[in-house]
């Protein structure tokens, strides 16, 4: 049996005009999970990231404290869905950046509702897969880790992309998968065991390596 071990990205630059790129916080958390893999002797037969800057430089970040890692299978699959495209399909018109907490709570409210109705087939958003593409490119990293692989596997994406792999291990419905993407932490460790027929949930949005009251300020969502 192995394990397959799924790491949300670091924080990036939510509000910026580039969101996909990590902050300097977004570095120092994947660096120190590097360290407290390294620390715990974890090596792995094989990596899959997703195509995203901040997948790579979440990778490279956690490989500077965990050296002799194999090179990466880059997976589009895993990449994120886009958040403003999913808002735009629900809300016409400008919407403020979300820089303040009320422009935030709509963002989110937004992006929930535009979620909700691009999974049951009533919106598409623009330039996006439909819900059943984007499920099937995640289902096909986690298929291809199963059939590929006996041992520990890293796996580098988003909050999207995790959140939904979960769903589906757990055989729930999709509007889990939207209360499981909001709720994600940067950095956050999830666990699945693997065999040649299956996935199982062993810990999900874990940060085992800020636990400390140092680094408490270091736990971020965004």
């Amino acid at each position: 049996m192995g394990t397959l071990y799924l790491v949300r990205h670091g924080q990036a630059s939510f509000g910026a005009e580039d969101y996909d790129r990590l902050s300097e916080l977004g570095h120092r958390q994947c660096a120190q999970l590097g360290a407290w893999m390294q620390a715990r002797g974890l090596r792995f037969d094989a990596v899959l990231r997703g195509s995203l800057r901040r997948h790579r430089e979440s990778l490279e970040a956690l490989a500077s404290n965990l050296p002799g890692l194999p090179d990466a299978l880059e997976w589009p699959g895993l990449n994120e869905y886009d958040s403003e495209a999913v808002v735009r399909s629900v809300h016409a018109g400008d919407l403020p950046r979300p820089d303040t907490p009320e422009a935030y709570r709509l963002h989110f409210r937004l992006l929930r509702e535009g979620l909700a109705r691009w999974m049951a087939g009533e919106v598409q958003p623009e330039g996006m897969p439909s819900w059943e593409g984007f499920l099937q490119g995640v289902t096909g990293a986690l298929d291809h880790v199963r059939t590929q692989h006996e041992g520990d596997v890293l796996l580098v994406s988003s909050g999207g992309p995790i959140a939904t792999a979960v769903a589906h291990v757990l055989q729930a419905p999709p509007s889990t998968a939207i209360e499981l993407n909001l709720r994600i932490r940067n950095s956050a460790l999830t666990e699945f065991a693997f065999t040649p027929k299956r996935h199982m949930l062993v810990t999900y949005n874990t940060l085992p390596h800020l636990d400390h009251p140092e680094r408490q300020s270091w736990v971020t969502f965004t």
